[in-house]
């Protein structure tokens, strides 16, 4: 399953421990999540979200709004899935587990490896499996750029919200394995950009350069949502990229409503690992 971040070796269980054959280990934390994330430059305590964008991240998603989201991309996985006996799924960039446990519970005969480089959002995630009583899934801290997993392990990778690695998704692929992207379509939230910007825009398709895969198809899945609270609207807003781009006067503007209409607009795109990658 796992390898060293170190060695590349792979790493056997050990009571609490993963060891690797040149003796590299990594403890199992205390909710039982491991700790893979080595990368140079980066802080493995202190990369991606805090606690508090964890936090703000949590109470909405646990709201329901993203629920249908949730549950068109795991129909589609499923879908993907249909021959394949005991899948293993690795959801790349999984945040703090609310589309992970989503998943898992709707393919519960697939095993699920959630990694995120955020520390304090991987705990959450084992919060989310044990309070949901959800056993199909394991998490560990992790870069999507150096995913701790054996070349060929997973049948389908799935990346929410995330960055995309052309080259680990497919080494870590099986032949013929499939990917499943989920990103903003061009009218997500564009009532909240509306009130944010004189000029609201659109979003620009993402460009992934995924030359070692063949995209099969796109999917756009729009849904109204309308919320009626202050604290979701600020909560969603934080989760947002506009949260680090706005004025602080257009900011103000959106702590003084706590009724906000929107469209809820996702792309989900499908590939397939070309032969000989």
């Amino acid at each position: 399953m796992y390898v060293c971040p170190i060695c590349k070796k792979r790493l056997k269980k050990l009571d609490n421990v993963w060891h690797c054959q040149n003796g590299h280990s990594f403890d199992i934390a205390r909710k039982g999540y491991v700790n893979l994330l080595t990368t140079a430059g980066r802080n493995p305590k202190n990369a991606g979200d805090n606690k508090e964008m964890v936090k703000a991240r949590t109470d909405f998603l646990d709201k329901g709004y993203y629920l249908p989201l949730a549950g068109k991309t795991g129909e589609i996985i499923s879908e993907l899935l249909t021959s394949c006996k005991d899948p293993h799924i690795i959801d790349s960039g999984c945040g703090e587990g609310f589309y992970t446990v989503n998943y898992a519970k709707a393919l519960p005969d697939a095993q699920f490896f959630g990694i995120d480089i955020s520390k304090n959002a991987v705990a959450h995630c084992m919060t989310r499996v044990h309070t949901a009583n959800v056993t199909n899934c394991s998490f560990a801290v992790a870069s999507s750029f150096e995913l701790p997993f054996m070349d060929g392990f997973a049948d389908l990778i799935v990346c929410t919200f995330a960055p995309v690695s052309n080259d680990e998704y497919a080494r870590t692929l099986k032949s013929g394995g499939k990917l499943v992207v989920v990103s903003p379509s061009p009218r997500h939230l564009f009532e909240l950009k509306a009130l944010l910007y004189e000029k609201p825009y659109e979003n620009k398709p993402n460009v992934y350069g995924l030359n070692k895969f063949t995209e099969d198809r796109e999917i756009i899945f729009e849904y109204p949502i309308t919320i009626e609270s202050r604290e979701d609207i600020l909560n969603l807003y934080s989760m947002t990229p506009y949260c680090y781009k706005t004025s602080a006067e257009a900011a103000k503007r959106l702590e003084s409503i706590d009724r906000l209409e929107l469209t809820c607009g996702f792309s989900i795109r499908i590939f397939t690992k070309k032969r000989g990658f």
